[in-house]
Parts: structure tokens; sequence; C-alpha cells
């Protein structure tokens, strides 16, 4: 007997308090410092735009090739030639090298990473320039050298390899490549950190602790205890330089701001109020929530998780909105909800919209290239080098 849910069944956070009617009115006192939720999303744009759109797309043919991160609206998403996370999304524009414009739906870091990864024929386009990311403006190249400074102050920079993720600007990929280190996925963190250890005793991770702590303690074997935290607002990191020597997994203090919004009230919430969910998390969450989830794994992961689950299964999802939105939208068999209760989107993701996407591509048929992301050749050097060593690891 077939189970079917009704494909309607999608449970809206609730828009409570804590949750914002205007962009970064407000904050949950309960998230991480710094953690913002932006509230529901305007609604979806004019009709007119969409015609726009298509007739823009047309135009310009095999010149453009526009890439859509899984965060993005949907109506972004419909104009995508390919959808994916960063760093499938980078390599995919590097594999077509016929277009001239790579418009990059995502983020600045993500845009960085393609112009890195492509020819210099080609032009990256970022419709809105505002479209940043918190997590990878937690690490400057400023901070990051004075951290090493510190290492170095210790006695534990020539035995520290720096890995840092992907969500990271191209100058922290360039201070990876410079000293030796290499750049990581959500996928691949535990392979790289494995790479690591075979080139030096200790890891300093960039810029997002969650991920660092969760690979390190639930996939290799730390404890705790082997890991400390780097705050670049406090003198020396605020450790000691016997801490440092002691630490396998220096961890800076970083983290995103919406996975960081998921505590472990919400996993115990929605187990009381759906019987029977799997929770599913991104290893971006705090250490506490992915040690209660059942599952955890990156965005590929987790779309391949519910790809393959059961009709009739129920799953409390720990990661952006618009994904897990996407991700009830195809799979009315199942139950699909998010984990958190309130509403909250990737605010940065989200200034990607349908009106700055219409303005790129209308900018490109007339000639103007707007909104290039351009990577200097020497920060390209050195990043280049770092994602070379990812892609070397087995």
């Amino acid at each position: 007997m077939t189970t079917t849910v009704d494909p309607q069944q999608f449970t809206e956070p609730s828009q409570t308090p804590l949750a914002l009617l205007l962009l970064g009115r407000q904050a949950d006192p309960n998230s991480e410092r710094g953690v913002e939720c932006p509230g529901d999303l305007p609604p979806a744009s004019d009709p007119d735009l969409v015609e726009r759109a298509r007739a823009a797309k047309a135009a310009l043919g095999d010149r453009v090739f526009i890439l859509g991160h899984h965060y993005q609206r949907d109506e972004v998403i419909e104009f995508a030639d390919v959808t994916g996370d960063s760093f499938k999304l980078a390599r995919d524009a590097a594999a077509r090298p016929e277009a001239e414009y790579i418009v990059f739906c995502g983020v600045h870091f993500m845009a960085e990473s393609a112009d890195i990864l492509t020819t210099d024929a080609q032009q990256v386009v970022l419709p809105d320039l505002a479209a940043g990311c918190s997590m990878a403006d937690m690490a400057t190249a400023e901070q990051v050298a004075e951290c090493w400074d510190v290492l170095t102050e210790a006695g534990v920079a020539d035995v520290t390899v720096p890995v840092s993720y992907m969500n990271s600007s191209a100058d922290i990929k360039a201070f990876t490549g410079k000293h030796g280190g290499t750049i990581c996925t959500s996928s691949n963190a535990k392979r790289a950190l494995e790479w690591a250890f075979e080139q030096g005793q200790k890891v300093l991770f960039l810029p997002d602790q969650h991920l660092g702590r969760n690979t390190a303690v639930r996939e290799m074997g730390f404890s705790l205890d082997d890991c400390v935290l780097y705050n670049p607002h406090k003198p020396n990191g605020g450790l000691t330089a016997e801490q440092l020597r002691n630490a396998k997994m220096i961890l800076w203090r970083g983290h995103c701001s919406v996975h960081g919004r998921f505590s472990l009230d919400s996993v115990n919430e929605v187990r009381e109020r759906i019987p029977g969910v799997t929770v599913l998390v991104h290893p971006e969450c705090k250490h506490e929530v992915v040690t209660a989830a059942d599952m955890v794994g990156s965005t590929e992961f987790i779309i391949k998780a519910l790809d393959a689950a059961e009709p009739g299964s129920k799953w409390a999802i720990g990661t952006e909105l618009n994904l897990v939105r996407r991700l009830a939208k195809a799979h009315p068999d199942k139950e699909i909800v998010f984990l958190d209760r309130s509403v909250c989107f990737c605010s940065t993701m989200n200034r990607i919209d349908l009106p700055h996407l219409v303005w790129a591509l209308e900018s490109l048929v007339d000639g103007r290239v707007p909104n290039v992301i351009t990577v200097d050749p020497e920060t390209e050097k050195y990043a280049k080098a770092a994602l070379d060593r990812m892609l070397a690891l087995p």
C-alpha cells in the first residue's frame, strides 16, 4: 500500500516575535551573537520581470551561464542553468569555458571562487554586490595574519596546518594556500583534516568553528578538550600559549547566521510535536544540535537523503528555509518541516532577487558588464593552490 501525504501539509514556520518583519530589525537572544533572522520574504516579483528575464537570457544564449545556489529563492532558481552548493557551482562554471559571462546567483565568496577557477576570458557577475556572507566576514586577512603571529610566538605555527572552509573570502583561501593548507567543503571536511594531520600536528580551522568541531569530534574521535576557540577580538585570541600548545584543533570563532539559530530546544520541540520524525541537520549547526540529531550532512547529502527516503516518512531539516520549502514541494509524499519554528532565511543570499537578476542580464544584452568580481593575480595564485590541494585529496 502506498502512503500519500497532502502536498499542502508543509508547515510554515510561525512569525513569532523573534521573527523579523523588517530586515535586520530583531534578533533571537538565545542564538549566537550576531545571528539574526530576516523574517519572511516579499511576494514574488512582477510577472513582467519573468518575461524580461526569459527574453534577456534567450538573447544572450550560450554567452551566459547562470548559477543558482540551493539557498536562492524559487523565482531566481527558475532561470539557473545549474543548481548546487558553492563549490559544485564554481566547478560547473570552470567546465563551461565557452560562456563569456558567469552570472552567480549566490554570495560574494562564491563568485570569487568562480573567478579563481574560470579562465581570464570569462567574467563573473554578482547581481547584487551586497550579497555577502556573515560567516566569511568573520575572518579578515588582517585578523588571520595576527593569529598566525600568535601561533608563531607560542612556538606552534611550524606544526600547524591551516584548513579553510569553502565559505571564506579569497584572501583567506590565499593565506591557506601560502601556508601549505587546503580548502574543504562540508562534504569532505574529514578527508581534509586527515590530510592536514598527516602534514602537521595541529590544525587552524577557518572560519566556521562548528564544522571544524563537529568533524573532529563526531567523525575523527577527538575530544572537545582537544579543541580551543580562537577569538580574533581578544588579545592573543583569548588563549594562553599553553592552551595553544596542548590543542589539536584551533577553531576560529565564526559561524553561519542561519545554522547558528538552531538549538537543542528546536530538536526537542519537533520530536514532541511530530512523533517518529527524523532530524537531519547541516554540520554548520552547533555541536549540541548535531549530537541530538539523527543524521548530519552537507546540503547535497540532505537532498540525496530526502530523495531516497521512504514515502510517508517524517523529516525535520536544519538548514536554510528556501531549500527546505523546495524539498517539501518536491516530495509531497513525505512530511518535511523546518527545524526552527520561526521564519528565517539567509538574508544576504536573498539579496539576489529577480529584479537584480533581470538588471544584470539586460545590462549584458546592452553591452555593459555590471558587478564584475575579480580576484587579483597574487591572491588567485595562492587561493588556487589551496583549492588544488583539496581537489587532489584521495
